[in-house]
């Protein structure tokens, strides 16, 4: 496929349980986070100056937004308005396999120190 790049998780891992990709310089207009949250383990509260969208694959989890609890399973996703806390937190017994959508080429986060719900 002419102009298709192939990008492994492996190389853009941030952490023991997180990859990310960043679209600029890569022709993408979006940020990209791939994260497998263990049991009982969680992501901080944060805000963003722009939407994100998490997708759910595997697992069950608590996502907080905006003071609010919005419980998800597989299959299922939640956007977060711009400027909104948010974070998540695994609730199952099983690692969540999340993605999630940031609306920049590059990411661009505030984190709150404030566990999620």
């Amino acid at each position: 496929m002419a102009g298709a790049e192939r990008f492994d998780l492996a190389d853009m891992r941030v952490s023991p349980t997180a990859a990310l990709f960043e679209g600029a310089g890569r022709g993408a207009g979006v940020s990209v986070f791939v994260t497998r949250t263990p049991p009982g383990k969680w992501v901080g509260l944060h805000v963003h100056p722009y939407p994100e969208t998490f997708v759910l694959l595997e697992g069950r989890g608590r996502w907080t937004v905006a003071g609010q609890a919005v419980e998800l399973g597989p299959d299922q996703m939640v956007v977060v308005p711009p400027d909104t806390p948010h974070g998540f937190r695994n609730t199952g017994d099983q690692p969540l396999l999340v993605v999630s959508v940031h609306e920049r080429d590059t990411l661009e986060q505030r984190w709150l120190d404030e566990e999620p719900l």
